[in-house]
């Protein structure tokens, strides 16, 4: 794919879903927008201190979280004016559209918390859910030059903020590991090591645990650096329908703490999800 000025030269119908949906093509068009996206945050993220406030929920703000969404939302609305886009800040004001078959989620900066102290491992997150099912997505994280995206396939690249996605020689294909017979690498949220999740870190057979940040947790199983990413405090579906994608395609799966099936769509609770763990392999019938 190539890029003209700031515009992803991709086919409207890779998101317009009029017929068969090319998802890869989907993961490109998000991978471009990320990475453009990026230079945004980035800007941002030069000044020596960054100024946010506490949204209704707690959560905090910032400049780039609302400049990057802003231009998210009006480049997809250009590409696919009929597809709906839940986005973070958007949804934050009750801005939510009315859910069909498939949409589109934004979060134009997952872990502000880490991008106020300036810390680096933040990342602009697109996906295309169909069906309940994450399909296509990408993650940028522009303060490490890191992409990933995918569609029926996943990749992940080095890019810097605002350059145009390198050509396809260079991404790398990746694949989750197979669980190893030692035991089982965890990653866990630095914020969130709740008594649920230390229960199940006991129950099972994990050898170490490591804290990651932000979306990254479902990178790194990607790129079978790690085995499993436990989460059973609340999460929004724009926080990890990118990197399910990315597992999903690389070999890995995303389940509820029972096993069951991890769906999206859900309108009705706002997009709050429950409980999930993700694996790089799917789990045997004793595990989890």
């Amino acid at each position: 794919m190539t890029s003209q000025g700031n515009q992803p030269a991709a086919s409207h119908s890779a998101l317009c879903l009029g017929g068969l949906v090319d998802f890869d093509s989907a993961a490109e068009v998000f991978a471009a927008l990320a990475v453009k996206a990026g230079a945004i945050v980035m800007a941002v993220f030069a000044a020596d201190q960054i100024a946010s406030r506490l949204k209704s929920d707690n959560s905090p703000v910032s400049e780039a979280d609302e400049r990057a969404e802003a231009f998210l939302l009006e480049r997809l609305t250009r590409l696919a004016p009929k597809l709906p886009v839940v986005a973070e800040e958007a949804a934050a004001r009750g801005e939510l559209p009315a859910q069909g078959d498939a949409y589109v989620l934004i979060d134009p900066l997952d872990g502000t918390k880490e991008f106020i102290a300036h810390g680096k491992e933040f990342t602009v997150n697109i996906a295309l859910v169909v069906h309940k099912i994450a399909r296509a997505g990408a993650i940028f994280a522009p303060a490490l030059g890191r992409l990933w995206f995918a569609g029926g396939e996943a990749f992940a690249v080095a890019v810097q903020p605002g350059a145009t996605l390198p050509p396809r020689a260079n991404w790398r294909k990746l694949h989750t590991r197979r669980r190893p017979a030692e035991g089982l690498v965890a990653l866990v949220s630095r914020s969130h090591l709740d008594d649920a999740t230390r229960a199940f870190l006991a129950r099972n057979d994990i050898r170490e645990s490591r804290d990651a940040a932000s979306s990254l947790k479902f990178c790194r199983l990607a790129e079978g650096e790690a085995d499993v990413y436990p989460r059973f405090g609340p999460t929004m579906e724009w926080d990890i329908a990118a990197g399910d994608a990315i597992l999903r395609a690389a070999g890995g799966i995303v389940l509820t703490p029972g096993s069951e099936p991890f769906v999206y769509g859900k309108a009705i609770a706002r997009y709050r999800n429950g409980p999930f763990v993700a694996w790089g392999e799917r789990p045997g019938a004793t595990l989890c």
